[in-house]
């Protein structure tokens, strides 16, 4: 299942612990800190290739997905403008089956093959084609560096808080190739391991990807999760806050969504959406649209480069456990 490459070297899944040290400059940052994106597309290539653009600089890497179901003339747009820039790679496509495990394999395969492609990377990122950038390159970095040692993703304990979604995991279901399987039967969960679930969204360590690729217990995990719904929202949760990777997770994916209008058909409003903006330290905003949301990209475009408001993200997080425990 798993897709076959040269490793590197053996990894040691040590966790180095967040430090505080003194402020850097931004050309030792440009140095310390390197990102290692995947872009995970199936169609609107100008939106793909505005995104890219926006993250883009010659000394990180990225990596792109395009789904198997893309249109040709997709897939070929987005290849040929790829061969601009020699740091950025395409991953062979799969078929990404909404609600399967073939997502989680994908991401899998990439962090095996960024890996691979360079050393030098210390944080990996997924995005989608509908996401865009809220801070510039430098004012990310600065971000990672300050909170180094530190992985970041949604996660909450499925059975205290969502156990409406427990038949996700507590039935067997089957991919196939271009829906889940109706047929399903119930089944004992993995013996002495905690459910959790959260998002799609990850900002993970060099040192997490590595253990997520080569830690042979994670394969337990990918083994029963291939056979449940939706584990793209619940994998990496179960698997990292199961293991000493847990005392360096962050409650947050950092990033701002772009809310659908409702079946009312109330759209967003944009004082709302730009004072939640302003008030937190997200990174990236997803389901952006700059043609129809021109009041909130014009807010983005001129706070592009302006610093992140000052958050602790240690007392935030021991916030929200309380709040969580009332």
């Amino acid at each position: 299942m798993r897709m076959i490459l040269i490793h590197i070297m053996p990894v040691s899944y040590s966790i180095q612990e967040p430090q505080t040290q003194t402020q850097p400059s931004d050309s030792q940052i440009s140095r310390q800190v390197k990102i290692a994106y995947l872009i995970m597309v199936h169609h609107k290539p100008q939106a793909f290739k505005d995104l890219f653009q926006k993250i883009y600089t010659k000394d990180q890497f990225y990596l792109i997905h395009i789904d198997r179901k893309a249109k040709p003339e997709v897939t070929e747009e987005i290849q040929l403008f790829l061969t601009r820039f020699p740091n950025a790679y395409v991953l062979e496509s799969m078929n990404i089956v909404s609600g399967g495990f073939s997502m989680i394999q994908a991401e899998l395969n990439a962090m095996e093959y960024l890996l691979n492609v360079s050393r030098e990377w210390d944080y990996f990122i997924n995005l989608s084609g509908s996401d865009y950038p809220l801070k510039s390159q430098n004012i990310i970095r600065k971000f990672l560096y300050e909170q180094r040692g530190r992985n970041y993703l949604f996660y909450y304990d499925q059975k205290f808080y969502r156990p409406d979604t427990l038949q996700r995991i507590q039935n067997h279901f089957t991919e196939l190739t271009h829906k889940i399987s109706s047929l399903i039967y119930k089944r004992e969960f993995m013996k002495g391991v905690i459910p959790y679930i959260g998002g799609k969204w990850l900002i993970l360590t060099r040192t997490a990807c590595s253990f997520m690729t080569n830690n042979k217990r994670v394969m337990d995990f990918e083994d029963y999760y291939l056979h449940t719904l939706l584990p793209a929202e619940s994998f990496f949760q179960t698997v990292l806050m199961n293991t000493e990777f847990n005392e360096v997770i962050i409650n947050d994916d950092k990033r701002a969504v772009m809310e659908t209008p409702s079946l009312f058909g109330r759209k967003p409003d944009p004082d709302e959406v730009i004072a939640a903006l302003k008030s937190s330290n997200q990174l990236f905003i997803r389901k952006m649209n700059p043609v129809t949301d021109e009041a909130v990209f014009n807010h983005i475009k001129e706070s592009f480069d302006q610093p992140l408001p000052e958050i602790n993200e240690i007392e935030r997080e021991l916030k929200k456990g309380r709040h969580q425990d009332n």
